[in-house]
């Protein structure tokens, strides 16, 4: 039976990150005893901040050691200031399928300011692209595969719920805990530590 259930902790982030997600849109071992999934909004000053600041140390710290393994998941509000979210979000998953995701989130956040003002989102992917993997985007963004795995990490985040982005969901032996504070590293780093000596 002890047996069983140290199976199924081990399994945990496994089932939990679910087949939902492709691999381009993760980072990490899948056997990782904790699982991280970063909801986050392509247009959102504090995920840019998270991206660009955070996340290497949380990728230093904990993924690239094999102590977390990391899930990009898109949470595109759905306000005014943020009409060009979800084209992004949905150019995004369409750049994981072709192992491009993390060089289309890094333009996409660089240039925030610029695309999230003019709509140009699509300028913005492709300059990291080449021609025929700007193709490839293209086709696969009016794939309707691609548009509903955008729309189920928005109703998975819905019914977390995600109240503010960036979160992360932080889940470690069956348990979840959402965390959304992200101005202070070692606040963090310190409660991931205190759970992982668990």
């Amino acid at each position: 039976m002890k047996i069983l259930a140290l199976s199924l902790a081990m399994l945990a982030p496994c089932l939990a990150a679910g087949p939902d997600v492709g691999k381009g849109r993760t980072m990490g071992n899948p056997a990782a005893p904790m699982l991280l999934e970063l909801y986050s909004d392509f247009v959102c000053p504090g995920c840019k901040h998270l991206h660009e600041n955070v996340l290497p140390a949380i990728v230093r710290d904990y993924v690239s050691t094999g102590k977390a393994y990391l899930v990009f998941r898109e949470f595109p509000l759905n306000i005014p200031a943020h009409v060009h979210a979800r084209p992004a979000a949905v150019l995004a998953v369409a750049a994981a399928r072709i192992g491009k995701y993390q060089t289309v989130s890094d333009a996409l956040f660089r240039s925030q300011q610029a695309w999230g003002l003019s709509g140009k989102v699509w300028e913005t992917v492709a300059g990291v692209l080449t021609p025929v993997e700007q193709k490839t985007v293209q086709a696969l963004a009016r794939d309707p595969g691609v548009l509903a795995e955008v729309q189920r990490d928005v109703d998975r985040g819905m019914k977390i719920p995600v109240s503010q982005t960036p979160t992360i969901m932080i889940t470690y032996k069956l348990k979840q805990q959402p965390w959304a504070q992200f101005a202070d590293y070692g606040l963090f780093r310190s409660y991931i530590d205190g759970l992982l000596k668990k």
